[in-house]
């Protein structure tokens, strides 16, 4: 069976198509398909990538920035595509949309895309002032927003997030969970039919405590500058030190076939790893004399029943760790920095 291993870049477009080979007690496989996406129609090109999602009918969504693009990039007959793109599995484009519209608040700064059981797109945002964030028809149809733009109240506020960088919805339950994200520090979860408040937890299952970024000295306390800004300050995590009792960057969101939550805490160059009532599990560290904009940014699984692997990704290293997902022991990497094929330049969702 093919599978996509799809990677966004923040300056510019990295993503892949990859086939994997799994074979007994053997690290999986990768290799790029440079012919995959094929161009864009219209002259449209792509903006920063902050978002990569396969629906049910193997077909690839990105969420692109439009904003990002320069000057000498758009000043010819070339412009910015719609920010929501659609590619079905030869890479081709089969639809398009997304931007401002009546009903509803478009991201500062978009980041995060997810396609649910129902085929409904879900958008997150990347913003200082983003608290909100979106659901779509796969026609781009606008159906549900939770939370408003420039109203969150921090970590623990229950009706506004603080620039949600990653969801996913647990179809079962009806569930939303998100990655809450470059201004909070928490995975919050709702109600995926009405967008009502239904708990959320921190770092190691706690509440979490925005006040302590302050108390414990950090240089960028809340509410954060927004993810560019952040990500270009050093970052305040000793390595050498004890493990950071709150998130960071809460980044991205996933749950694995046997119900586990797994959280990427970008900044602070570490998973964790919860059940869904938000009981703590496990952790691992990886890469982690990473400062600046971390290691762990994404976290994606293998289709083999077990899910025996995962997958990290690493905006700051340019490279993916392959990991054995019950141990979480790192079991090789593979990508490298670069423009080419294959190669990344900030690597940023898979």
């Amino acid at each position: 069976m093919k599978s996509y291993l799809a990677f966004c870049a923040v300056a510019a477009l990295a993503q892949t198509t990859a086939l994997m080979k799994t074979m007994p007690q053997q690290v999986p496989v990768f290799r790029v398909d440079p012919a995959w996406p094929k161009p864009l129609p219209n002259h449209w090109i792509v903006g920063a990538v902050a978002g990569v999602a396969v629906d049910a009918h193997d077909h690839v969504w990105i969420v692109h920035r439009p904003s990002t693009l320069q000057p000498n990039e758009t000043r010819s007959i070339w412009h910015a595509a719609p920010p929501v793109l659609e590619f079905d599995r030869d890479g081709t484009l089969v639809s398009s949309w997304g931007g401002p519209g009546p009903g509803y608040e478009w991201p500062q700064l978009e980041h995060g895309i997810y396609i649910d059981q129902r085929d409904h797109v879900w958008l997150g945002a990347g913003g200082d002032k983003d608290a909100q964030l979106l659901k779509f028809t796969r026609e781009g149809k606008f159906l549900l927003q939770i939370g408003h733009q420039g109203k969150s109240r921090g970590s623990n506020d229950t009706a506004n997030l603080g620039a949600p960088a990653n969801m996913v919805v647990d179809a079962a339950a009806d569930e939303l969970y998100v990655a809450d994200g470059y201004v909070n520090h928490r995975i919050v979860v709702f109600d995926a039919t009405t967008g009502a408040y239904k708990r959320h937890w921190g770092a190691y299952g706690k509440p979490p405590d925005d006040g302590w970024f302050t108390r414990s000295g950090e240089k960028l306390p809340p509410p954060f500058s927004g993810a560019v800004q952040q990500e270009n300050k050093p970052s305040q995590y000793d390595p050498a030190g004890p493990p950071p009792p709150q998130f960071r960057i809460v980044h991205a969101v996933r749950i694995s076939r046997d119900g586990l939550v797994y959280v990427s805490d970008r900044t602070n160059d570490r998973l964790q790893v919860f059940r869904k009532d938000g009981t703590f599990v496990q952790e691992a560290f990886i890469a982690r004399e990473t400062l600046g904009s971390g290691s762990v940014w994404d976290i994606g699984f293998s289709v083999d029943p077990r899910q025996e692997f995962a997958f990290v990704i690493d905006g700051t290293n340019q490279q993916v760790y392959v990991l054995d997902r019950k141990s979480l022991h790192v079991l090789g990497t593979f990508g490298g920095a670069g423009h080419w094929a294959g190669q990344f330049t900030g690597a940023h969702n898979l």
